[in-house]
């Protein structure tokens, strides 16, 4: 059942060897669960260290069925292995849509629970875990313990962005949204600055999702330039004529493909500088209304499969924090100054608005989360340390999901809730058994 595989996380850093099971039944799966020093692993779309048990890891992407839906509801029951887009594939031209989705669709249901992952809808809706219903969670012992809000309600609220360290996920009941149509009515903002970027997410917070492209290498005046783009579900009323007949049916899209690590020297500050400027010449074009299909709106990446070996093999480290509301514009002001004073710019530069979040572990809170790319060298680990700082120092916390190299003394100084999620593992046995490399590295 256990085979020796080299792990890593979508940024390709860091590597590590390791045994890996895959179990086809739920009984292996409970087997494993007992197994001390694991950790559970989905479609490995976590970027670092967090899906790589300290001693073994288990596969769940076999066990993936989808069980029971509840068209009344909106409710789905599916097993832990299950890809959000599969759950798209089927229930779009249905109707429904998930509630909240990351910026892919290839993560799995039990990943999704496990970071609590969140959208471009955060500020209206919440994290993912707002709209889960149940977890049954496999124990250090192999039993399977159901939690919800009102049974087992401190498991529940543990595991929910509990990194995988609370037990094994097998099944969860998650709701869906209707819709209308497979379409997004989108609005471009081309905005100056971070300033009036952010005036422009603050002017929209009716719209149910809003997210930004930032560049993260202009200067000056320009510091923080950015396109802002608001969605919304397109009814059937909103739909131009040649799309109402068939609401569902999106033009079919050839896929792309990296087949190769590109060289090392391929992304720099020049290249990176010239795509930024490229881009937001395009999207100063484009700015104004249009319609988008749901795919190219919500998983722009997706249509270019093993995007993540432009890096080359060294691969690449995502920096994702979050500021509160009150320091934001400060802290990303000091964050986007020192990348683009070392050159180290990262294409790949999402800016969005949270809303209120309270929990016991989960990333999000109240304020602004920035995401940055960038390869996986010596310069880059020395630029984290100071964004690090920089947020820390604006009351702020990076996520874990993305997280490959954070020191356990920054997480600890950072989220007080650090300490709190240690004790309670330590407390309730799980310490020893439920570990990965992250939680080790990071000292929960």
């Amino acid at each position: 059942m256990m085979r020796t595989s080299e792990l890593m996380g979508w940024g390709r850093y860091p590597r590590r060897p390791g045994p890996l099971g895959a179990p086809r039944t739920v009984a292996e799966a409970c087997d494993l669960a007992k197994l001390q020093g694991v950790v559970a692993r989905g479609n490995g779309r976590a970027y670092g260290d967090s899906a790589m048990g300290a001693a073994a890891t288990i596969d769940m992407r076999r066990l993936n069925r989808m069980i029971a839906f509840d068209p009344e509801t909106g409710q789905l029951e599916a097993e832990a292995g299950l890809i959000l887009g599969d759950v798209i594939d089927a229930f779009l031209p249905r109707g429904w849509f998930p509630y909240v989705t990351p910026g892919t669709k290839f993560v799995s249901l039990g990943g999704a629970i496990a970071a609590d992952v969140h959208g471009k809808n955060h500020h209206s809706d919440g994290s993912f875990g707002s709209f889960v219903d149940w977890i049954d969670v496999i124990g250090a012992d192999g039993q399977i313990t159901r939690a919800s809000r009102d049974e087992n309600p401190d498991l529940f609220a543990w595991t929910i962005g509990g990194m995988g360290l609370t037990g094994v996920i097998l099944r969860a009941a998650v709701r869906l949204r209707p819709v209308q149509s497979a379409w997004i009515k989108q609005q471009t903002i081309v905005t100056p600055n971070l300033s009036s970027a952010m005036a422009a997410f603050e002017a929209a917070q009716d719209a149910t999702y809003s997210v930004a492209w930032i560049d993260c290498l202009a200067t000056g005046a320009d510091l923080g330039r950015s396109l802002v783009m608001l969605g919304e579900h397109a009814t059937d009323s909103d739909l131009p004529h040649q799309h109402r007949l068939h609401p569902f049916k999106t033009p079919d899209k050839s896929k792309k493909s990296v087949p190769f690590d590109a060289p090392s020297a391929a992304l720099n500050s020049l290249t990176v500088k010239a795509f930024n400027a490229l881009y937001w010449r395009k999207g100063k074009r484009a700015a104004g209304e249009t319609f988008v299909d749901w795919d190219s709106y919500f998983y722009p990446l997706d249509g270019i499969l093993g995007w993540n070996k432009i890096y080359g093999r060294r691969g690449f480290m995502q920096y994702q924090c979050v500021l509160p509301l009150s320091t934001s514009e400060a802290g990303l002001t000091e964050i986007l100054t020192e990348t683009a004073r070392t050159g180290q710019g990262s294409f790949l530069a999402v800016l969005k608005r949270f809303g209120a979040q309270e929990s016991r572990f989960s990333f999000p809170m109240e304020g602004y989360t920035l995401a940055l790319d960038f390869p996986a060298n010596a310069r880059t680990l020395t630029l984290l340390d100071k964004l690090d700082a920089i947020t820390v120092a604006h009351g702020g916390r990076v996520y874990l999901a993305k997280d490959a190299r954070m020191a356990a003394t920054t997480l600890h100084s950072a989220d007080p809730r650090a300490t709190t999620f240690t004790k309670m593992r330590h407390d309730t046995g799980l310490h020893d058994q439920f570990t990965s490399a992250q939680s080790e590295r990071l000292l929960l």
